[in-house]
């Protein structure tokens, strides 16, 4: 789907404050409520804006430990990938999963309320996942920059 200057201009604003009255995303757009509306409409049906959702602060919610783990998995099995994903979804705090090309098979983001919790989230549910032949875990010291915006 091409974009022009005003979808771009409506997509920045959006980006930028999704919650805002649409009245206001329109003035801040520079569009009329009406162009806004169809402007809106034409990027859900092209398929550019998928969803809107609500952005939960795990931390705010008592969860101060964030740590990324990077499988590798043995993949003597063929369905390796398919049932260490199928397993990974059922940890609740499994908040991410990702899959690669390259010496890392799977990435998974995993939320935990301190180091207490970690150690049993990773001990009683994460190492029980199956097929891992490698597993590196990346504790999530302080994040530098999480925007989920495109250079529009």
């Amino acid at each position: 789907m091409q974009l022009d200057d005003t979808d771009r201009r409506i997509l920045r604003q959006y980006l930028a404050e999704p919650g805002l009255e649409r009245a206001l995303l329109a003035e801040r757009a520079g569009v009329t409520a009406a162009t806004l509306w169809r402007r809106l409409e034409r990027l859900r049906e092209g398929g550019v804006i998928r969803a809107e959702t609500a952005l939960i602060d795990w931390r705010a919610l008592g969860y101060e430990v964030e740590v990324s783990l990077r499988f590798t998995l043995d993949k003597t099995n063929p369905r390796a990938f398919d049932e260490f994903i199928a397993a990974a979804r059922g940890v609740a705090e499994v908040i991410g999963i990702e899959t690669f090309l390259g010496r890392v098979d799977v990435r998974l983001n995993v939320i935990a309320r301190d180091m207490a919790h970690w150690t049993e989230v990773y001990r009683e549910k994460i190492l029980m996942l199956p097929h891992i032949q490698e597993v590196e875990a990346l504790m999530l010291v302080s994040t530098v920059k999480d925007a989920a915006g495109l250079p529009l």
